[in-house]
């Protein structure tokens, strides 16, 4: 019995507890993706005018004023790495014992590359859809770009020494690998992070935060993106399994009679404790995934009564500003057809009026409110109740939008299993006649208290 217990030790416990280690980075790699894949798809697609304070999604176009050059190929972008491999291979001497114990020495050769140059750049860039444009701080962030250029090319190439360093790498095979990668100048992009208020104006921005579960900048689609770490889920899922499961596969393969059956079920242990430990993980990552999508339903419902609010606020005083300027418009052009009459009045050599103390009148009025346009008031007043009543349509969408994946959570299976632990319900979407709120009335009566 003892020695039995030692060949167990030997041959199955110490091997189960390397191989558990090792199962462990698995399923932190799987943890890792489903956790990834889970918050976008459970976040909505918002436009550009409807990013709002938190974690957002944005498709779009990269923009900026003036964009980067790269350094290879010259392309205009907002984004680019490249680096310079070398090749190398030598002969090396290797020592070995033979089968029969005797000290040998060989010859074998070794290769690879090494890394003789590199850089790149990145800048805030712009992300421009059909409704505008959002600010994107990408440093820190997870980038996924495209490929501009790869080459291979020896010492006759301009490129070796034109675009690489004069030196070489010892016992060097003179080949370099040329690459870059990057973000081009108009470039469709997706955009998953954490939207915060910029510092220089009144708008949002796309930023680096310790608090974003996710900053992503990718010029493949959500769909590309969602597909690839489904991929890798199931590859660290089965990985793991695969590897847990090696003690039992070695028994079976090898002599499956020669093993006791103690043994045979000692090496299910394994994969039982993993295939649990995956349960209870997926359990704990679903419900926390839960109850963080169940406060941004709620927090996209208070954004619609934050642009509600906005709207009330700021419209009445807009038009009570633009009703001043049209009143002082009015009362101008009603002095000046006066003065013009008099003047026209006044019979040809005899003392007119006093044309001087007129233009002083004038120029006071003038300085007074230079810009008498009452037209270009009512386009500015007409866009911003156009901006709000897009902003209050978009907050409605988007709530819209999130608590639809909210509800798509809690009736899918396993996940309506998991929402069962924490009695979730849906929330109600918003329909048109739930979304009635007092008008905000546009005339042009000033507002009390309110002056220009």
């Amino acid at each position: 019995m003892i020695r039995w217990a030692g060949e167990v030790e030997k041959e199955i416990i110490i091997p189960s507890i390397a191989l558990a280690l090792i199962c462990g980075g698995c399923l932190w790699g799987w943890g890792r993706q489903l956790r990834r894949r889970r918050i976008i798809k459970d976040t909505p697609t918002s436009k550009t005018q409807g990013v709002f304070i938190g974690d957002v999604e944005v498709k779009g176009t990269a923009e900026v004023a003036k964009p980067l050059t790269s350094f290879l190929v010259g392309a205009a972008c907002v984004h680019y790495a490249w680096s310079v491999d070398e090749a190398w291979s030598r002969w090396v001497t290797e020592t070995y014992t033979d089968s029969k114990g005797n000290t040998r020495t060989r010859q074998t050769r070794e290769s690879g590359w090494t890394t003789v140059a590199k850089g790149g750049e990145m800048i805030p860039f712009f992300v421009r859809d059909d409704t505008g444009v959002v600010l994107v701080r990408p440093a820190g962030a997870k980038v996924e770009s495209t490929e501009f250029f790869s080459q291979t090319v020896g010492r006759s190439d301009a490129l070796y020494f034109g675009k690489g360093p004069a030196g070489s790498v010892p016992d060097s095979d003179h080949r370099r690998r040329f690459v870059e990668v990057g973000i081009r100048h108009h470039a469709p992009l997706f955009v998953a992070g954490r939207a915060q208020e910029r510092a220089d104006i009144v708008a949002p921005e796309i930023a680096a935060s310790p608090e974003a579960e996710m900053f992503l900048i990718s010029t493949s689609t959500e769909e590309k993106i969602s597909a690839s770490l489904g991929g890798w889920i199931w590859l660290w899922g089965a990985l793991g399994l695969l590897i847990s499961a090696i003690p039992l596969i070695v028994m079976l393969v090898e002599q499956p009679r020669a093993y006791p059956v103690e043994m045979v079920r000692l090496g299910l242990v394994p994969p039982g404790i993993y295939l649990a430990v995956g349960v209870i993980a997926w359990v704990w990552l679903v419900y926390n995934r839960l109850i963080a999508l169940r406060q941004r339903v709620r927090q996209a419902s208070s954004l619609i009564e934050v642009q509600l609010k906005r709207r009330a606020d700021l419209i009445p005083r807009l038009v009570a500003i633009v009703a001043g300027v049209k009143d002082h418009e009015t009362q101008v052009q009603t002095a000046l057809a006066a003065l013009r009459a008099q003047a026209m009045a006044t019979p040809i050599g005899v003392a007119g009026p006093d044309f001087t103390g007129l233009a002083v009148s004038i120029r006071a009025v003038a300085e007074a409110y230079p810009q008498l346009k009452a037209q270009e008031s009512f386009a500015a007043l007409q866009a911003q109740l156009v901006e709000t009543e897009q902003r209050v349509a978009l907050a409605r969408a988007y709530y819209n939008d999130i608590a639809t994946q909210w509800a798509t959570r809690l009736a899918i299976i396993p996940d309506r299993w998991v929402a069962a632990l924490g009695a979730m319900r849906p929330e109600p979407l918003l329909v048109a006649s739930d979304f009635e709120r007092a008008p905000v009335e546009v005339d042009f009566v000033p507002v009390s208290g309110t002056g220009v």
